[in-house]
């Protein structure tokens, strides 16, 4: 599939190899074997891996090597999985598309002149035609969410702090959150289970007591309360797009869960604002580490200052430079105030108005993302209709919320997900809810016809 989806930056053959040889060893030896030992994973290049590649899609990164793992890389070589290689991203995940990549652009599996959304939509594509049984993505304002909608796939955006991301490429700090992008909703729950937890290397990790999220799996959904914000059904959603949210709300009612519709959150509009305000800004200062003095592309010129103006200006990408230069100005003197310091704020309303919407829901139900996958190249040149594309997923990252998007329908063929936001720490809750729904339908069960 990878010469028609371009979906993998790095292939790590000789170290699947011997992953795969450890497994078969452990398991004929009768070895504590776990539920990923043997499982094929691809990873996000944006996580560190101990002697592979990690671009991170940029140039400025294109030959790093790190010299350790990832927290999350970690649990899962502990657990025997077996790893593929570095999936293909949006550069330094932003992006809603995988067309900002360095490196090349990813086809959405689903219809190959269309994008599979982003920032992981490597990730994201890869799953969907079987390249993995499951990878991991990040996601900063829907960057798992996103693209599992667009791929027809599972992928869950854990409560902020209950994934480490201790080895995790910095984009905005107080956002990115790592999590799973799986065939089904099982898988999911499989993957959460090795990779969350408390991890003292990581200064956000929450001690927060962690279950076996596979235990709430369950086909009833009697007694939940599920609230319909109305502010996700945004002007201008295709037809096929609200049909399919709404034949899939009715689902959930005739599973047993209580549906309410009147739900308002009123301050969902600014959360795009607020977004391209705080992300830019923490973005501009994760990245003044590339300098072409520590590590990275290094453009060699006759002063200081002029070698780090050009590795600079031709080792990052024109998204990249876009988002710099509005965190820069954000925080500049005489701006902090009247943008930084007011984005901060609004979030605060955001994240009460939630709070005040799950002491009456156990869950919120939304569209994934307002539109079915678009063309490549159809957006690329608008960022602020490419921003737009994550209006339903920004709100989540905002307010530290975990999210699952689950394959919920097509329209003329291309993919649409269904959106499950909890309370924070409640991943038994939206996972139970996904199963429920998923094994009512069928929609998890088809795949891209390549």
């Amino acid at each position: 599939m990878e010469p028609e989806v371009h979906a993998v930056i790095t292939v790590t053959d000789e170290l699947a190899l011997k992953q795969a040889q450890m497994a078969d060893e452990l398991i004929a030896g009768g070895g504590d074997a776990g539920p990923l030992t043997g499982i094929p994973v691809l990873i996000k290049d944006v996580m560190c891996t101990r002697g592979v590649r990690t671009t991170c899609g940029s140039k400025i990164l294109e030959n790093f090597v790190p010299i350790y793992d990832a927290t999350v890389v970690e649990r899962l070589n502990d657990g025997g999985a077996v790893l593929l290689g570095k999936t293909n991203m949006d550069e330094f995940a932003m992006g809603s598309s995988t067309e900002n990549s360095a490196l090349f652009a990813t086809h959405n599996p689903w219809d190959l002149s269309r994008v599979p959304g982003g920032s992981s939509g490597g990730s994201a594509a890869a799953v969907a035609v079987g390249e993995a049984v499951y990878a991991l993505g990040s996601d900063t304002g829907g960057s798992i969410r996103q693209p599992a909608g667009f791929c027809s796939v599972v992928g869950l955006k854990p409560t902020y702090g209950r994934v480490s991301r201790y080895g995790l490429v910095a984009f905005a700090s107080s956002l990115d959150q790592i999590g799973p992008l799986t065939q089904d909703v099982t898988d999911c729950a499989l993957v959460l289970n090795a990779i969350a937890g408390y991890d003292r290397r990581d200064a956000t990790s929450v001690p927060h007591a962690t279950p076996d999220y596979t235990q709430s799996l369950a086909a009833d959904l009697k007694g939940l309360r599920l609230g319909i914000p109305e502010e996700y059904f945004v002007e201008g959603m295709p037809a096929g797009v609200a049909g399919a949210m709404k034949t899939a709300i009715g689902k959930l009612g005739e599973l047993g869960a209580e549906v309410d519709w009147a739900v308002s959150l009123p301050h969902t509009p600014y959360a795009l604002a607020v977004y391209y305000i705080i992300a830019p800004s923490e973005a501009s200062a994760n990245l003044a580490r590339y300098d072409g003095v520590k590590y990275g592309f290094s453009y060699q010129a006759d002063t200081m200052w002029e070698a780090l103006e050009k590795t600079r200006e031709f080792g990052f990408g024109a998204e990249v430079k876009r988002r710099i230069m509005l965190g820069t100005y954000a925080l500049s003197a005489g701006y902090y105030d009247a943008y930084y310091l007011k984005a901060q704020k609004v979030r605060t309303l955001i994240r009460r108005e939630f709070d005040r919407a799950f002491e009456k829901y156990d869950a919120l139900v939304t569209p994934t993302s307002p539109t079915v996958p678009f063309k490549i190249g159809e957006k690329v040149d608008d960022p602020l209709q490419m921003y737009l594309s994550d209006v339903c997923t920004l709100p989540v990252n905002i307010a530290g919320l975990p999210a699952i998007s689950i394959p919920a329908g097509f329209d003329n063929g291309l993919p649409i997900g269904l959106q499950i936001i909890g309370k924070p720490f409640s991943e038994e809750t939206i996972l139970k809810i996904a199963y429920a729904y998923e094994q009512a339908t069928e929609w998890h069960k088809r795949r891209p016809k390549l």
